[in-house]
């Protein structure tokens, strides 16, 4: 599986549609492989995907992703694992013991997550983003 995880600074970027570097993973058998840096920033959408393709990405794991983006990628055979958060050498451990998505790892406010900075409670029935299920209540 090649994978790719959107970075910044040590941690993952917290938005896929401006990011600018993906670590670039080879998994077999459980195992890295190879593994690079790749720069994805690109002047357009269209051209930030097609990049992804270029280096057969067959799993993103990023930050926050517009529903535009994830639904191009999703059809054009890419799992999306979306609005992950962490220092990127725990999400890529999660990431070889198949455990994304996990709630420990997902962006603040995400799966009924509390809003630490407003004070909310958060939504407990929202199933999307990191918790890997589909749809709103």
């Amino acid at each position: 599986m090649k994978a790719a995880l959107t970075v910044w600074d040590g941690r993952m970027a917290p938005v896929f549609d401006v990011s600018r570097e993906a670590l670039v993973l080879t998994i077999e058998d459980g195992a890295i492989t190879s593994r690079s840096i790749e720069d994805i920033e690109r002047p357009m959408a269209s051209l930030k995907l097609e990049r992804l393709m270029e280096l057969a990405i067959q799993t993103l794991v990023c930050g926050a992703i517009t529903e535009p983006f994830q639904h191009e990628l999703s059809v054009r055979g890419v799992k999306v694992i979306g609005f992950v958060a962490g220092e990127i050498d725990e999400v890529v451990k999660c990431l070889l013991d198949g455990t994304l998505p996990t709630r420990a790892l997902s962006m603040p406010g995400c799966c009924g997550r509390q809003n630490r900075f407003r004070g909310g409670r958060g939504r407990g029935d929202w199933q999307g983003g990191a918790c890997g299920r589909k749809g709103r209540p």
